[in-house]
């Protein structure tokens, strides 16, 4: 098992063995966590890597739309960024909004 740590900073866990390069957590990754190596040779997919661990703010969107469960981080937090917005504000946002990590 390849499963890696991605940060001290918080829980995120990416096993590249059990990941079929389908590249859904790139898509719901609101803080590009995950990137592309490149082709995998003799195949149509990708090779998905974390490439900024430390950007997680262990939302849950790439392990909630992962296929094969190769993404595991301990969600509940929700956007940080949509929590500090909220509070500076004092009006309740929802990441992706204007002014959050849209």
């Amino acid at each position: 098992m390849t499963t890696i740590q991605a940060s001290k900073l918080n829980t995120l866990q990416y096993d590249s063995e059990l990941c079929c390069g389908c590249g859904m957590c790139l898509s719901v990754c609101p803080h590009g966590v995950f990137g592309t190596n490149g082709a995998v040779p003799g195949s149509q997919r990708s090779e998905v890597a974390v490439v900024r661990g430390d950007a997680c703010i262990e939302c849950g969107a790439c392990q909630r739309n992962c296929p094969t469960g190769a993404i595991e981080v301990e969600s509940g937090v929700g956007c940080a960024a949509a929590m500090i917005y909220s509070a500076l504000t004092g009006r309740k946002e929802e990441c992706g909004s204007e002014g959050c990590c849209s």
